[in-house]
């Protein structure tokens, strides 16, 4: 997903893949460490070492932790859910009945085959029948109205030129408008297009013969020719994309276009015609995030010819409904995306692809039925109260501050004061009566359910912003910072064990979840939640003395990461990974003040002869253990905000009381100097 939906959008993973920590006790998982290597010199494998050596990943992942093993959890409770819901005397048009049916369409895979393309192939021929820029122009339009993709799990922008993101304006955060934002490709990033490393030709070379496989498949002539072009075509978008490190700084994306602006801005695109395609005539301006992609985008469209752009509409329209047609199509797109791209070797079982749907399209319904059986009001108020004193952490900490002004102070105050945190699930749910699904109708199923997305969202442009809307649903394992509604969402399925276990030690909860709560928090705080007020708006509210310090602290945590290299070839981005970066340093130095304020003063208990603090540093490096494909990793680096997982759970180098609870050392791997030490709130 475009960098953009950061700020609010529910996509964002902020999470990866973490051990699995199957165990009876309620604490760190001591059975999973590996207690022969020094912390100082390797705390992600003194954490989790004899777990990574003990644990295969399953052949249909390309990799595996506690974050996947509750994710399972969720979708078999997802599941059950489903098939309760099947077996119900709900009526029809309910919500239960929408559930059951969608799922059973999904996973009617004789059906499916019985009508092989026939329900693509009108929009294949309209596709066909394009004769001219102008019909070109008014195609390109209506794909932004398909903007759904729940079956592929790709870039929500992969089958337009551009995407379009309702959220609260920069400047008018009280309201909804539009932001469109560069797109086209169906590879993760424009890096897969223009790096000349061994390891991105041969995956062009490989994704070139996965287009001509899909166009043999539905019945194209001249499928290599095709798929050349289409290549071709998204080598050329993807020199005209801002490079994902660059995609940061808000300032940048903070263009208000009107829409006649863009005629003489980003010539070579009939826009009106564009508009007219994508229902939004009536909308007068645009937020435009990267203004040169626009224009470089837009000349595209006159100097590329006819055919090529309507062999790429082709291409990625079969792509994205390659899911639900038949077997032989999802099957060679997990060849291309699943093997060769991330390494995975086994597709997941058509059950779990159905719940994935069934969460893609009717997440809120399901999420209801979640809620209520699966996240008991005494777990809210638990982690209710662990927010609150991490916050109170956050308070404490910006006050002892001493490089920041009185003024700075203040706005950032103001920021938790207004600061939204949901808990398990929202206040208020989607309402889908008006979605009409069909038990045998998968095709048209997920086609009505892309215009119903796409519509609820346009209909919201110009209306208050719902500052508690979540953008989540409850059987979601993640979280996430949205910095334009200054709010924060916890889904029920990431508060439980390992993460939140009530009946383990403060310590271990505040290590696990309580970092990821201060994570979030963070976030309010980082490279781009720095430049929002307290009422979500773009606004500089630092002094230039403050601002400077601040980004200087900032630059030196990206130098610092600048230096992981998982692989010969390859290492960590510290600016495109900067946000995240900040968030986790912050996130476990607010946790820990908000652990020590939890114990009122009393001992902590030990578990193992593992201190207290001990037990908060290891359930925090716990979070990030995992195993991972190569082709998965590499993928992660190239285009993902997040650090790789072993250096998460290094972070803890920057903070002083893990080198005292461990007795870190000079001349250990890990050890850092006080002074160059990262600490920025």
């Amino acid at each position: 997903m475009n960098r953009a939906l950061k700020l609010t959008a529910c996509a964002l993973a902020l999470l990866p893949l973490i051990p699995a920590n199957a165990q009876s006790t309620h604490g760190i998982a001591v059975a999973n460490m590996d207690t022969a290597v020094k912390p100082g010199d390797n705390f992600y494998l003194y954490a989790n070492g004899d777990w990574i050596k003990h644990t295969e990943i399953p052949a249909d992942r390309g990799g595996i932790g506690v974050f996947t093993t509750l994710a399972d959890l969720s979708n078999k409770r997802t599941a059950d859910l489903i098939e309760e819901a099947a077996k119900s005397s709900a009526s029809a048009g309910s919500g239960q009945r929408k559930i059951a049916d969608l799922y059973n369409s999904y996973m009617d895979e004789a059906g499916i085959e019985t009508k092989g393309l026939a329900p693509i192939r009108p929009h294949l021929d309209a596709i066909a029948a394009i004769h001219d820029k102008t019909q070109l122009a008014r195609a390109l339009g209506e794909t932004l109205r398909g903007d759904v993709d729940p079956l592929n799990n790709t870039n929500f922008h992969t089958a337009n030129l551009f995407g379009l993101w309702v959220a609260p304006g920069f400047e008018d955060s009280d309201h909804y408008t539009a932001y469109l934002l560069q797109g086209g490709l169906q590879l993760p990033d424009r890096e897969y297009y223009v790096s000349d490393s061994q390891h991105m030709r041969d995956l062009r070379t490989k994704y070139q013969a996965h287009i001509a496989a899909m166009f043999k498949l539905a019945g194209f002539d001249d499928a290599e020719a095709r798929a050349a072009h289409v290549v071709e075509l998204e080598h050329s978008i993807a020199e005209k994309h801002i490079p994902l490190d660059e995609n940061e700084d808000i300032h940048k994306a903070n263009n208000t276009w009107q829409q006649s602006d863009f005629a003489a801005k980003a010539p070579g695109l009939d826009w009106n015609e564009y508009f007219q395609g994508a229902g939004l005539t009536k909308q007068s301006s645009f937020i435009v995030w990267q203004p040169t992609a626009f224009a470089g985008e837009s000349a595209l469209v006159a100097s590329i010819s006819l055919d090529a752009w309507k062999d790429w509409l082709a291409y990625h329209l079969i792509e994205s409904y390659a899911g639900i047609l038949p077997k032989a199509f999802a099957d060679e797109r997990f060849a291309f995306f699943g093997q060769a791209l991330s390494g995975t070797p086994q597709q997941r079982p058509r059950w779990q692809r159905g719940v994935f749907v069934v969460n893609g399209l009717l997440g809120d319904e399901v999420g209801k039925l979640y809620a209520q059986r699966y996240f008991p009001p005494q777990a809210k108020a638990e982690a209710q109260a662990m927010v609150a004193n991490i916050i109170a952490a956050f308070r404490k900490r910006i006050d002892a501050l001493t490089w920041m002004a009185p003024a700075t102070k203040a706005e950032a105050q103001a920021k938790l004061t207004t600061l939204y945190v949901g808990i398990g699930y929202p206040e208020t749910w989607r309402d889908y009566s008006a979605l009409e699904i069909k038990s045998d109708d998968i095709f048209g199923n997920v086609w009505r359910s892309s215009f119903f997305e796409y519509h609820h969202e346009i209909g919201r442009l110009g209306s208050s912003v719902d500052r508690q809307e979540w953008c989540m649903t409850p059987q979601t394992v993640n979280a996430v910072n949205l910095p334009l509604q200054n709010a924060l969402n916890f889904p029920a399925a990431i508060l439980q064990p390992p993460f939140f276990d009530p009946q383990a030690p403060a310590a271990v909860n505040y290590g696990a979840i309580g970092s990821v709560i201060g994570h979030e928090i963070s976030h309010t705080f980082d490279s781009e939640g720095a430049a929002f007020d307290s009422k979500g708006r773009v606004r500089n509210w630092w002094t230039p003395e403050d601002l400077a310090h601040f980004n200087a602290a900032t630059a030196k945590l990206a130098a610092q990461y600048d230096t992981y290299m998982p692989f010969p070839d390859l290492h960590v981005n510290g600016k495109q990974t900067l946000g995240e970066n900040i968030a986790d340093v912050a996130g476990i130095a607010a946790a820990y003040d908000g652990y020590h304020a939890s114990l009122d003063g009393k001992a902590a208990p030990k578990q193992d002869s593992f201190t207290g603090d001990q037990q908060f540093f290891i359930a925090f490096g716990q979070n990030w253990g995992s195993k991972a494909r190569e082709a998965s990793l590499r993928q992660q680096i190239v285009g993902d905000p997040h650090s790789p997982a072993e250096y998460r759970a290094d972070t803890v180098r920057n903070i002083d009381a893990w080198y005292a609870a461990f007795d870190v050392k000079p001349g250990e791997k890990l050890y850092l100097a006080p002074p160059d030490r990262v600490r920025i709130w």
